[in-house]
C-alpha cells in the first residue's frame, strides 16, 4: 500500500492498494489506513467491490482519494496485469513452468486483440498492434498457444500483416 499526499490541499489524501477484484473487505489493507481518518471503510469496500467485479479473482490496482475534510473519497480503479488477464482469458491458474515446450492453454486471436485493448493504455505501444504483439509476448512467456499455433507463429503473422483484418489496419 502506497499513501501519497497530492495538491496544496492538505485535506486531501491519495492511497493505492491491490486488491483482490471484487472482495475487498473493510480489513486490512482498507481498515488500518482508511479508519483513522473517519472514513466509512465499510462503504469504501462497496464501491471499490462494485468497481472491480468484472475483475473477480484477479490483483487489481485501485486508488483511493480522500477528502479528509469532507470524508469524500472516489475510487478509481486499474487494470490488472497482462498475465492475470491472459489467465483468466485462457482458464488456467498459471502459466507454463516450462513455457515453449508445455502450454497450458490456447486463446483465440480475437481475445488477444480484446485483451491488448483493455490494457493498451498501461503499454507503452503506438498501435494497436504492437500491443497485440506485446500481450503475445507474454503468451509466450505463460505457454499460452493463440489459434492452437505456437505465439513465436503467431506474431510472425501479425508482421506478415495475416492479422490486419483484426487490427483494423489495410494491408
Amino acid at each position: 500500500m502506497t499513501v501519497v499526499e497530492t495538491g496544496l490541499d492538505m485535506g486531501e489524501k491519495t492511497f493505492r492498494f491491490l486488491v483482490e477484484g471484487g472482495k475487498v473487505t473493510a480489513g486490512p489493507p482498507l481498515g488500518p489506513a482508511l479508519g483513522p481518518l473517519g472514513l466509512n471503510v465499510l462503504a469504501v469496500a462497496e464501491e471499490a467491490n462494485r468497481q472491480t467485479k468484472e475483475f473477480s479473482g484477479m490483483r487489481v490496482p485501485i486508488e483511493i482519494i480522500v477528502d479528509t475534510d469532507t470524508k469524500k473519497f472516489t475510487v478509481k480503479v486499474g487494470t490488472p496485469s497482462t498475465s492475470a488477464l491472459l489467465a483468466s482469458a485462457a482458464g488456467v491458474q498459471k502459466g507454463s513452468g516450462t513455457a515453449g515446450k508445455d502450454f497450458v492453454g490456447d486463446l483465440k486471436f480475437s481475445d488477444v486483440v480484446r485483451l491488448a485493448e483493455t490494457k493498451r493504455a498501461d503499454m507503452r505501444s503506438k498501435t494497436l498492434k504492437a500491443a497485440v504483439k506485446e500481450v503475445i509476448g507474454s503468451c509466450v512467456s505463460m505457454g499460452i498457444k493463440i489459434d492452437g499455433m505456437n505465439p513465436k507463429e503467431v506474431v510472425k503473422l501479425v508482421d506478415q500483416g495475416k492479422y490486419d483484418e483484426f487490427l483494423g489496419e489495410a494491408k
